[in-house]
């Protein structure tokens, strides 16, 4: 079991972001860019893949499993931010009982098994950002559009942020970032 990277809060941590890393990719290439716009409250944890990639339903546990650690650790789960990169972009949208979801470069692989019709409970008004670039030519522009509809179908569609960035392939860029921090940074208000 590989270790995740992580920037700890400068104070005392009452909010964490955990994001997931696409195939081929590191959770340490991400913790630099998390670094470059951490708030101080915020623990972010960027979790490093195994080799043998597990199937969505044992990352999903796995995932689960960190979150459950995050709340025994004083951080509520509503004040938690599951996100990823890609095929880990994916992956955080089948997370649950979260402040939101940040999901870049991605889809929603299993549409048939995912929940259909409005959410109920926990889940129902969470809030979700997807960012995308038109020129990425591994996961199309259209997968995250029908992905951005499909979201909306699920609870308040007002909660639901598709952003796009011109000539963006599949990678991420400064404005991305700072859309994501922006994010972050509202829904996981400072704790007095």
């Amino acid at each position: 079991k590989l270790l995740p990277s992580i920037v700890p809060a400068a104070w005392k941590a009452t909010a964490a972001v955990i994001f997931l890393h696409g195939l081929g990719d590191t959770g340490h290439r991400w913790i630099e860019a998390f670094a470059g716009i951490r708030s101080s409250h915020i623990k972010y944890i960027c979790l490093q893949a195994p080799e043998d990639e597990p199937g969505i339903k044992q990352a999903a546990e796995n995932i689960k499993a960190l979150i459950d650690q995050e709340v025994k650790n004083g951080i509520p789960s509503n004040r938690i931010i599951v996100g990823g990169f890609s095929q880990g972009g994916a992956l955080s949208l089948y997370t649950q009982k979260l402040a939101g979801v940040t999901a870049l470069s991605c889809w929603l692989p299993l549409r048939a098994s995912f929940p259909q019709g409005p959410i109920r409970g926990a889940n129902r008004d969470i809030s979700i950002l997807q960012c995308h670039g038109d020129c990425d030519p591994l996961v199309p522009l259209m997968f995250g559009s029908l992905t951005v509809e499909k979201l909306k179908t699920f609870g308040d569609p007002a909660n639901v942020t598709f952003k796009t960035y011109e000539g963006m392939m599949h990678s991420s860029c400064q404005q991305e970032m700072m859309d994501v921090k922006q994010f972050i940074d509202k829904l996981l208000l400072p704790i007095d």
